[in-house]
């Protein structure tokens, strides 16, 4: 029995792990060796890995008996498609210090426990990866993600790439890349992302690229070169997030709503670093709120399209259906619509009701068909004419208060102010969950007006916001504005009364 080796691949869906755990057998039975493939699946898509299992040995006398499950304990090589899905298998015990040699991606993939987090819920990727060495007798980790998207191919080739690094099979490297270029398709991608992870060389995740090049209209580009320049030579503080932020506005509606951008921002410059971080990063942000033109131009743009492709390892002449699912309610639909029409129908509640039951369903769209892309795409055309729609008027009126009240603090507290900015975090997305950001907003700015005359009043305003972004129930919200006012009403009763006017 121990000349079985044992390898577990754990990996969700989308990542390939059957097409891995069927390399590594035919890898070993190209090699006069017997295998058996076995996987339990997760729980879902995206909420727990399939365990593809794996045994090996060399073909003998006698037929070995192969297990049909991992055991903790028991495992020779572990390839985790991700990060925390290594730290997982620790927890679990697959991984054996003086045994276990280890492959991991050290990319992230989000868990729905941290997406449903209303701030910043992710697991600290770093952290477990600093901790897995001595858990495993060898460790390879790299960002195998991006060698397989540079490649134009998935992290399974990548991973295979670092099996062969790893040296924990006695393959050599030729013999892993027959069993790739027998593959029904993709095989140059796969290749190149194998390769491209064995050499790997360690060094920075992220290299710096090269600045991007503007093409278009000669007086597009202008204007864009004009808007640039205005960047350089008056906001040096904070020019890669003003970069970012007027890159996203421009996307987003034209040149005219970047200058505007950069009008809001520039009053908040030069105060402070962090200022002019938040400044840049949420009036940005506010501007580019997502309503049904947004979603639909998201939807029907060709880079789009040709991710999609790629994902599902697609060829540009292969036949493809694409369903998109909307249920906007009848606020959405209201909202879109011309400011005096809109308004007109808000205030009459029979009228909205009437809306609601003719969008109470919601729709699925071919966008692979005539009908159903060009219906898409007449809602995104409609993006010239956004200024003119109720929505818009409203997210003004929105961002206009948020601007005036951080400028209120200026320029006495730049730090009050750079917090206040910062709350715009707390509002995202489209339908209910931005309704509940606004609520959420609404109830911090209620929670700054009981301490906002306090010299700790920036400190208040952050612990609330942390607070809102803690929970989706609200619950850790609501007990920060009660200890808040249980000290304002404190402060305010024993505040010293007015001694009365001495009579003439």
């Amino acid at each position: 029995m121990t000349t079985i080796t044992k390898i577990a691949v754990l990996a969700v869906g989308g990542q390939g792990g059957g097409v891995l755990s069927g390399w590594i057998a035919a890898l070993a039975q190209a090699d006069g060796y017997v295998a058996q493939v076995t996987s339990v699946a997760g729980v879902a898509q995206r909420t727990g890995a399939t365990i593809y299992y794996i045994e090996v040995a060399p073909k003998g006398q006698q037929t070995p008996v192969f297990a049909l499950s991992p055991t903790p304990g028991d495992i020779d090589v572990l390839i985790a498609a991700e990060i925390m899905e290594a730290g997982r298998a620790a927890m679990r015990g697959f991984l054996t210090p003086d045994r276990t040699t280890l492959i991991t991606s050290t990319h992230r993939i989000l868990a729905v426990s941290e997406k449903q987090i209303p701030g910043d819920g992710r697991g600290d990727g770093t952290a477990v990866q600093e901790e897995l060495g001595a858990y495993a007798k060898k460790v390879v980790a790299f960002d195998m993600e991006r060698i397989a998207q540079e490649a134009g191919s998935l992290i399974s080739a990548s991973l295979f790439g670092g099996l062969a690094r790893s040296g924990a099979l006695p393959f050599a490297a030729d013999a892993y890349r027959t069993v790739l270029r027998s593959s029904s398709h993709g095989a140059a991608a796969s290749l190149a992302a194998f390769d491209a992870a064995l050499g790997f060389e360690d060094g920075p995740e992220h290299p710096d690229t090269a600045a991007q090049t503007v093409i278009g209209p000669q007086a597009s580009v202008a204007q864009w070169n004009a808007l640039a320049t205005r960047i350089d030579s008056a906001f040096p503080a904070a020019q890669a997030m003003l970069r970012a932020g007027l890159q996203k506005t421009v996307d987003y509606q034209d040149l005219a709503y970047g200058h505007e951008y950069l009008d809001r921002v520039s009053p908040f410059l030069g105060q402070s670093d962090a200022l002019d971080q938040s400044a840049a990063k949420y009036i940005a942000n506010a501007m580019c709120y997502d309503d049904l033109p947004r979603v639909a131009d998201l939807k029907t743009r060709a880079a789009r399209t040709a991710r999609l492709r790629a994902e599902q390892e697609i060829s540009a002449d292969g036949l493809v259906q694409i369903t998109e699912y909307f249920h906007p309610r009848a606020e959405e639909v209201c909202a879109t619509l011309p400011r005096r029409l809109g308004a007109a129908i808000a205030r009459r509640p029979w009228a909205m009701r009437t809306l609601a039951r003719l969008f109470r369903k919601g729709r699925r769209v071919r966008t692979d068909r005539v009908v159903g892309f060009v219906l898409l795409w007449c809602i995104a055309g409609m993006r010239p004419y956004r200024r003119r729609l109720l929505r818009h008027e409203t997210e003004v009126a929105h961002l206009d208060r948020l601007i005036a009240r951080a400028r209120s603090c200026l320029p006495d507290n730049p730090e009050l102010a750079t917090e206040i900015l910062s709350c715009q975090r707390l509002i995202k997305g489209y339908s209910d969950t931005h309704t509940r950001g606004h609520s959420r907003f609404d109830q911090v700015m209620e929670g700054l007006d009981l301490v906002q005359s306090r010299d700790d009043a920036a400190d208040w305003l952050r612990r609330l916001r942390r607070a809102a972004l803690a929970d989706t129930t609200g619950a850790d919200l609501a007990g920060a504005l009660e200890t808040v006012r249980s000290f304002a009403v404190t402060s305010t009763s024993q505040a010293p009364a007015t001694a009365p006017a001495t009579p003439v």
